[in-house]
């Protein structure tokens, strides 16, 4: 209600005259952080994005040969000629993620409002297992609750030292005719990493 200074006149300046107060509202509000990145690494377990996130930022990330390293999202900060874009790397998706299986499904959150999907793909001399791959992991985030088809796609594809310049580019073709660009990439290779970041910031721009 209103209190006693709302009854104040020139005459009355401290008044007794108060209305009682009514009940108020009970509300039960439930908030979700949402980690504010440009660019959303997506794999599988043990892609190797932890290791690229680093490579890339710095980001002090953990680690190992073996699945779901990774528990929490990861964040970093690509740092390109004068400008910079944020990075978030997120447990790795497996059939049956949009589900609840795994630990992608409950950080799909915090990559649902990035501009550009980057893709951690191994090469596979077998290009169908690669978009195998792809489609099963995009199947994952088409079937969540949170809208990925409109973000701009790149496929990195690691371990290229593999393949040949052949081998390689049958897989850029196959994902060219999607209209998505592929790049090889390599943490141990400087001029690779440094012509994915281009690429990263041609999309952002």
């Amino acid at each position: 209600g209103l209190g006693n200074m709302n009854f104040a006149t020139s005459r009355f300046k401290a008044p007794s005259t108060a209305q009682p107060g009514l009940p108020g509202e009970i509300k039960k509000i439930h908030l979700e952080l949402r980690l504010i990145a440009q660019v959303g690494l997506v794999g599988l377990p043990n892609a190797g994005k932890s290791s690229l996130l680093h490579a890339f930022t710095g980001a002090k990330v953990k680690i190992g040969d073996y699945p779901f390293t990774t528990t929490v999202p990861n964040v970093g900060i690509i740092r390109y000629l004068d400008k910079e874009v944020t990075m978030a790397d997120i447990p790795g998706i497996i059939q049956g993620a949009s589900e609840g299986k795994g630990l992608g499904h409950e950080f799909l959150r915090h990559i649902s409002r990035t501009k550009v999907l980057l893709f951690l793909i191994e090469f596979s001399s077998n290009v169908d297992d690669m978009l195998s791959t792809f489609d099963d992991l995009m199947s994952e985030l088409n079937t969540s609750t949170f809208n990925f088809s409109k973000k701009q796609i790149i496929i990195a594809v690691s371990k290229t030292d593999l393949a040949n310049e052949e081998e390689f580019k049958i897989v850029q073709n196959e994902f060219k005719n999607r209209s998505i660009q592929t790049i090889p990439v390599s943490i141990h290779n400087d001029s690779q990493l440094e012509s994915l970041k281009t690429l990263i910031y041609d999309m952002m721009e």
